[in-house]
């Protein structure tokens, strides 16, 4: 099979994607490193300024937003919603991908029929329970609903049906595995390229997740998201103050991507080769 070359009007056009796609990460840390009063300039600064030390100090300084807490905050609950939306979720999807039980259908129907449902119609009814249980201003109320995701148990289903053979399952079966111990040591490795990629979906959405947050926690309690809100005051905006928060609170997304990229394309490159 001989290999094709991309002609040049392709890398222009690659090029071109990632300029555009990198240009607003760049404005953002140029503008953290500036100060105010060359918001307005025209045209624009495009180089780097000397304030970004001076403007971090502020960011975590400001007592207000409490940014910092904000940032524990997220990473806490990040960490703790990923990792368990990923080991249920591909617990699940083996369950509804190879085994065979009563109701296997319906359940899963009921599952995505969930999906369905805006999330913005049970922020009422899950305040209230979070009432009860007295969760709130609590770092739990942002956590454990969250912690199984249907999207995940679909998606999980899906990829388990292609990567993991039947005749895998049975063989360990055979071999005396019990179902958990099958799903442990023969269907989660051939589900990691899946998993890195709910992972990261899973971490982004939690990482960004505001409307939730700023309802069932207080000012002094916040995630990153509720704490860049509250750097803007109705009366005054201080934009090289909000753009180096913004700057911060992406990192973390940065470096979970950088190290989960190749898993990530790993798993598309092979549903693409096995599709």
């Amino acid at each position: 099979m001989t290999e094709r070359r991309a002609s040049p009007l392709v890398y222009i056009s690659l090029l071109a994607a990632v300029a555009l796609s990198v240009f607003p990460l760049y404005w953002l840390f140029v503008i953290a490193t500036r100060s105010n009063d060359v918001i307005g300039d025209w045209p624009p600064p495009l180089t780097p300024g000397g304030n970004l030390g001076d403007n971090l100090g502020r960011l975590f300084g400001t007592e207000e937003a409490y940014f910092l807490k904000g940032m524990v905050n997220s990473a806490i609950s990040a960490v703790v919603v990923t990792v368990a939306v990923v080991f249920f979720s591909s617990l699940a999807g083996f369950a509804f991908a190879k085994l065979r039980f009563r109701g296997r259908n319906a359940l899963l129907l009921v599952i995505l029929a969930t999906m369905m449902i805006p999330v913005q119609m049970g922020i009422i009814p899950l305040y209230m329970i979070m009432v009860k249980l007295g969760w709130q201003n609590q770092l739990q109320a942002v956590v454990v609903p969250f912690l199984v995701s249907a999207f995940g148990v679909f998606l999980m289903r899906q990829y388990a049906e292609r990567a993991v053979p039947d005749e895998l399952v049975e063989a360990a079966v055979v071999d005396g595995s019990s179902t958990f111990r099958t799903f442990w040591s023969v269907v989660l490795p051939a589900l990691r390229p899946g998993a890195a990629v709910l992972g990261l979906l899973t971490f982004m959405g939690t990482w960004n997740e505001f409307l939730w947050p700023l309802a069932v926690l207080e000012a002094d309690n916040p995630t990153v998201q509720v704490s860049l809100s509250q750097l803007s005051t109705a009366y005054y905006t201080d934009y090289t103050l909000m753009f180096a928060g913004a700057l911060v609170a992406i990192l973390p997304l940065l470096f979970v991507f950088i190290a989960f990229g190749r898993q990530i394309i790993g798993g598309i490159m092979e549903g693409a080769v096995k599709a």
